[in-house]
């Protein structure tokens, strides 16, 4: 059974690697379903998009299951500042599995700074959970 959860907050700068100094990471959920944790992860990530250095994140759970953590690098261009459909002709990169925050973040950090004049590119790092065969 999966569970889904929206987990992020305020960061100390836009390398996202440590939190705003006072600050406490957020944790909304379990949602049982993708859907629903999407919806949740974009209320926060809208009522918050004038904070670059404040950022959310979904993160998939396993439960029952042995689990390992893969980050993944997604984004491109979009039709519009919603940024909730590839644009016309368009499709999103999705790059990795990386193993660590660390290594995806490097790879989040290049394609976002050589997209920064572009309003309508954007990347984000999404975490899933994987369970490996025994």
């Amino acid at each position: 059974m999966k569970r889904y959860w929206v987990v992020g907050g305020e960061y100390a700068d836009t390398s996202f690697s440590r939190l705003a100094p006072g600050k406490t990471e957020e944790r909304l959920g379990p949602f049982d379903s993708y859907n629903d944790a999407h919806k949740a992860w974009s209320g926060r990530a809208w009522s918050t998009v004038d904070s670059a250095q404040t950022r959310y994140v979904l993160v998939t759970e396993d439960v029952g299951t042995e689990a390992e953590t893969l980050y993944w690098v997604v984004g491109g261009e979009y039709a519009d500042t919603t940024f909730t459909k590839p644009a016309a002709g368009k499709r999103l990169e999705r790059i990795g599995p990386f193993r660590t925050q660390a290594e995806a973040q490097k790879v989040w950090q290049g394609k976002a700074w050589s997209t920064v004049d572009d309003a309508l590119s954007q990347y984000r790092i999404e975490i899933e959970t994987h369970v490996e065969d025994d």
